[in-house]
This record gives C-alpha cells, sequence and structure tokens, in this order.
C-alpha cells in the first residue's frame, strides 16, 4: 500500500487506515485479529482508535494483538482523548485530564508511546492554550510521537495551528485533523480544508464512505446486520437516508456501474485522493468489509468520473467561505 506524509511532517502512514470504533463491542476479538493481520500484511500501518471506542475496549484489545500477532514497530498507533461520558460536559480539553488519559490509554494498549495522539473535539470551557500544553507535554516526555486534533471547525483549528506555530521548538506543530469528510459530508471544504491545507496539516477522513451508506446497501431496505439495523448505531446512519442521499448514492452506483467495479470502490477512491487527505479511515466490522476496502489501492478514478461526482455532491458556499467578488 502505497504511503503519504502526514502534512507537513516526517510521519508517513498508509493512505488507507483501519479503524477501530467497533472493537471490543460489535467485532470480536477473533475478527479483530484478522483484520488487523489482513491489514498489516497489504501494507496498512496506520490504526486508529480512541480511549472511549468501546468503553476502552478497543485500545485493549489492539494492544492485545500487537506484537503477538503484528510488530508493534511496523503500525502507526492513533489514539485520542477528551470525550467524557459526562451529560453536562461532552468534552474534557483540561490537561489534568487529557494527560491522564492519555496514561491510562498506554496501558490499555501496552506501549510505551502512541504515534500519533489527538485532541477528540475542541473543550470551550478549557482555554486553548492549556489543552494545546497537554499535547506538548505528550510529545516532550516521549509518549506521544506527534499530536493531532479531532472535530475541530476552521476557526478552532487556526487558532490552534498558528498558536503551535508561533514557538518552533517549544510547542510542537499539529500534524493533523481528524474530520467526517466523504461525498455525503463535504463541510469541511468551507473552511477546515483550505485551514489545513495553508497550515501544513494532513487530513484524516473518518466516515469515508457516508457511514456505510455509500456502499449502497441502503438503497432498497436496511439489511438486517447492518450499523443502520444496530439498536445503537441506527441514529448514526439515519441522517444519511434523506433524498440527497439518495442522489449522490445513485450517481456513484452509476459511476461504479461504468467502471465495473463496486460502488464503495469508487467513493473510497474519490475520498482518498481529495487534496489534503492523507488517509481515510476505514471502520470495517468484518475481515470481508476490510478486504472490499484493501481492493481500492489499484483504482484511480478518471477525471470525467471525479468531476460527475464533485458536481453531484457539492456542498452549498456562500459568504463568507467563498471568494466574495464571485457572488
Amino acid at each position: 500500500m502505497e504511503q503519504r506524509y502526514l502534512g507537513r511532517t516526517g510521519l508517513r502512514v498508509s493512505r488507507i487506515g483501519l479503524g477501530t470504533l467497533t472493537w471490543g463491542r460489535d467485532t470480536d476479538e477473533h475478527a479483530a485479529a484478522a483484520m488487523l493481520k489482513a491489514f498489516w500484511e497489504a501494507g496498512g500501518t496506520l490504526i486508529d482508535t480512541a480511549d472511549v471506542y468501546g468503553d476502552g475496549e478497543a485500545e485493549y484489545l489492539l494492544g492485545q494483538l500487537m506484537d503477538g500477532l503484528v510488530p508493534r514497530r511496523d503500525l502507526v498507533v492513533s489514539t485520542k482523548a477528551g470525550s467524557v461520558p459526562d451529560p453536562d460536559r461532552r468534552f474534557d480539553g483540561s490537561r489534568g485530564h487529557l494527560l491522564a488519559a492519555l496514561d491510562a490509554s498506554l496501558a490499555r494498549l501496552g506501549t510505551e508511546y502512541v504515534d500519533l495522539w489527538h485532541v477528540h473535539a475542541y473543550d470551550p470551557e478549557t482555554p486553548l492554550e492549556e489543552t494545546l500544553q497537554a499535547l506538548d507535554l505528550a510529545v516532550s516526555s516521549g509518549r506521544a510521537r506527534y499530536a493531532a486534533v479531532s472535530n475541530f471547525s476552521g476557526w478552532q483549528l487556526a487558532k490552534a495551528a498558528t498558536w503551535q506555530l508561533a514557538a518552533p521548538g517549544t510547542r510542537t506543530r499539529l500534524a493533523g485533523t481528524q474530520m467526517e469528510y466523504s461525498l455525503l459530508q463535504r463541510g469541511v471544504e468551507r473552511e477546515v480544508l483550505p485551514a489545513a491545507l495553508d497550515l501544513g496539516m494532513g487530513l484524516l477522513p473518518s466516515s469515508p464512505l457516508g457511514r456505510g451508506v455509500l456502499t449502497g446497501k441502503y438503497r432498497r431496505t436496511t439489511p438486517p446486520d447492518s450499523r443502520g439495523a444496530s439498536e445503537h448505531l441506527a441514529p448514526f446512519v439515519e441522517p444519511y437516508l434523506d433524498d440527497t442521499a439518495t442522489r449522490i448514492v445513485d450517481a456513484v452506483t452509476t459511476a461504479a456501474d461504468g467502471l465495473a467495479v463496486t460502488p464503495l470502490q469508487v467513493a473510497l477512491a474519490w475520498i482518498r485522493d481529495r487534496p489534503g487527505v492523507a488517509a481515510p479511515i476505514v471502520g470495517p466490522r468484518t475481515a470481508q468489509q476490510l478486504a472490499a476496502a484493501l481492493s481500492v489501492e489499484a483504482l484511480t478514478l478518471p477525471d470525467e468520473i471525479c468531476r460527475a461526482l464533485d458536481d453531484v455532491s457539492a456542498p452549498v458556499h456562500r459568504y463568507p467561505d467563498h471568494d466574495w467578488s464571485t457572488l
């Protein structure tokens, strides 16, 4: 699998990442082991997790599989901290919480360091410089090799990255940002992606298959074994089952038929090769689903297909996130 640099850093990641959102909950240890081994054998390196995935079980399961199944040195392990199970405060970006969460993640993962550590989301209750200092301390102590953020808006991302760049050698550069991005969700193109490109940060798209909808599996009905039929994940899928999504999925399916490939391959190849994208993070629940995602490595979409998909899924750009002189 092709390797790419993450932003303007020396960190290289496989251009498809393996997500572990369902590990320890919908994906058991046997399925996780099969996927990790297949991913590694295909040349994949980037494994993405978070301290809240499966209430910590995803990190623990990954830790059990590393070294025994796949050499730790061959993997780029990415995890996140900051999300908390508190209905009154969904995110805690305080220095104390973040550093304690990192130590807990390292214990579950059974490793002395993570390659990439994300602040999971912006915390409006904590001064941003305090949140970012936790990243500096994590990197300077060797517990994290690189730092990143996730789910920051355009202004939040620009403020954070600029603050870090203001003191080179003292503060650690933000290597990337993880955001939801797909043919069904192109909102990051308004301000987040331009900021990331300008500031030298790589984009790691989550849900690159539109929460599974871009595979075409929901075109006629909801499969009983799908996320859309799952009690705890159905609300996650439902927003992408509207008329707009149907129109985009139909276009993806038409393109797939013309290229003699699958809708999944078309949707994943499109997002993988977007400007600024380092590696979309796929979240398969089975080895079969992972194999389908890995099969996209040899596919490059023709320019005319890309333009057609761009047109049918184009987000609305209005003032002020569009050049005002054209309005």
